[in-house]
């Protein structure tokens, strides 16, 4: 995928470490109901052996990540540092495509900004609930 020099194709391992780095400063900048201290790199790095991990980038600077669980066609995470700017579209579009059935993610409650954008995106909210005290809404599209 190119869309005005943006390119979106599997991390490579080389990569994994900035995408964590990425994954941790997204978080704590746009997840301020959470304790900055509990986004962690190594959770990242950690989910990263058994997911699939996309990137967007422009030349050699990476704008954005997906994370994607096969065997559940479940997008775990979906991060990016240019927002508004269709990056995180192009993620999510490509792991659409890529993906065997439905997509489903989790969403937390308070992140309304990201609720809105999925359900632009045709995303349909299927359930509530909570993991740690902290409430999520799961939403699935396909």
């Amino acid at each position: 995928m190119d869309d005005a020099g943006l390119i979106v194709r599997r991390a490579r391992a080389s990569e994994l470490g900035a995408c964590a780095d990425l994954y941790v400063r997204v978080l704590r900048e746009t997840f301020t109901w959470v304790s900055p201290e509990r986004h962690k790199a190594s959770d990242f790095l950690r989910a990263a052996q058994v997911e699939e991990v996309y990137v967007a980038a422009r030349g050699e600077r990476i704008v954005g990540l997906a994370a994607f669980y096969r065997p559940q066609n479940f997008l775990h995470s979906l991060y990016v540092d240019e927002r508004g700017g269709g990056v995180g579209k192009a993620l999510l579009d490509h792991v659409c495509r890529v993906a065997d059935g439905p997509v489903s993610l989790k969403c937390q409650a308070k992140n309304l900004r990201a609720q809105d954008f999925y359900r632009r995106e045709g995303f349909r909210c299927t359930e509530a609930g909570s993991d740690d005290g902290v409430a999520w809404l799961r939403f699935v599209r396909g």
